[in-house]
């Protein structure tokens, strides 16, 4: 008798201790989505709000979308839209120029081995322990006599030089792990090292490519000290920019600037969101045989 009570009350401990994980997990992510989102929760909030309802007394909680209207001047005021555009413009170019540079470099310290292998990783760590503000007078002669001041060329090679070495440890990781033998058999068949790292090794290391990028997406986009220094020119000018723009000594329209604040933070979610199934799905593929 003591038996069968036995076997059949587990089940329903198990059950019980099951829904309540279960809902743990739900109330745990359900914090998580609204701490993370909160900012942008209050970004909107605060974009939809008038100058009395700012500055006259406490913001209210719920967004005012009635004033949804005032985003229609805040558009026409405010070249909004070219500052998001130099910034995607910086950001792309960074982007693709750091992936192609470092791919080719994390691929040539993997698997050829010469002399100052290890000066020559060593060399790409040591530009990490330099602060952009410690070579921004430096680099600002230098491209003065190049013409890059005012340029966004200029803007892309400076963030460039920096993410890039990021990049490349990130994606020599994922090719230390790739097996030598899969490019020994291909150089049998024939194939070139061009080949093998564009059509073998590239797909197998997409997780790594997409963290790179994100990384490298996100220097980009969040550019600021060289733009604000090199850049003269307002029309050249990326959000980041054109944002600090917005901030007075005596007063600073903060509807406005939030509202330019979420549309330059959208973009970068949106990119992240997408980059993070590509790391899930690179992460995931292959663990299931069929």
């Amino acid at each position: 008798m003591t038996t069968e009570r036995i076997t059949i009350d587990l089940p329903r401990r198990r059950g019980v201790g099951a829904r309540v994980g279960s809902l743990g997990k739900a109330v745990l992510i359900t914090l998580l989505v609204v701490f993370a989102g909160f900012p942008v929760y209050w970004m909107l909030s605060t974009s939809l709000g008038t100058e009395s309802s700012l500055y006259g007394g406490s913001q209210p909680l719920i967004p005012e979308f009635q004033n949804i209207g005032q985003w229609g001047g805040f558009l026409s005021d405010i070249p909004i839209f070219r500052w998001l555009g130099n910034s995607f413009v910086i950001a792309a170019g960074t982007t693709v120029l750091s992936l192609v540079l470092a791919t080719m470099a994390a691929y040539a310290l993997s698997r050829y081995r010469f002399h100052g292998r290890g000066v020559a990783g060593f060399i790409f760590f040591s530009t990490q322990m330099l602060p952009e503000a410690l070579i921004i007078v430096p680099l600002y002669a230098i491209f003065a006599g190049a013409g890059l001041l005012n340029s966004h060329w200029g803007l892309i090679l400076a963030d460039t030089a920096f993410v890039m070495p990021v990049a490349m440890f990130i994606i020599k990781s994922g090719i230390d792990k790739i097996p030598y033998e899969i490019e020994e058999a291909a150089r049998i068949d024939g194939c070139s090292r061009v080949r093998i790292l564009t059509t073998i090794v590239l797909p197998l290391i997409m997780p790594s490519i997409a963290a790179a990028s994100v990384i490298a997406f996100f220097d980009g986009w969040n550019e600021f000290m060289f733009a604000n220094t090199f850049i003269s020119s307002s029309d050249l000018w990326p959000a980041s920019v054109g944002l600090s723009s917005f901030l007075g000594q005596f007063y600073t329209p903060m509807n406005v600037v939030m509202f330019c604040a979420l549309l330059f933070a959208l973009p970068a979610i949106i990119f992240f969101l997408w980059a993070q199934r590509g790391i899930v799905s690179g992460l995931t593929a292959g663990s299931v045989k069929g």
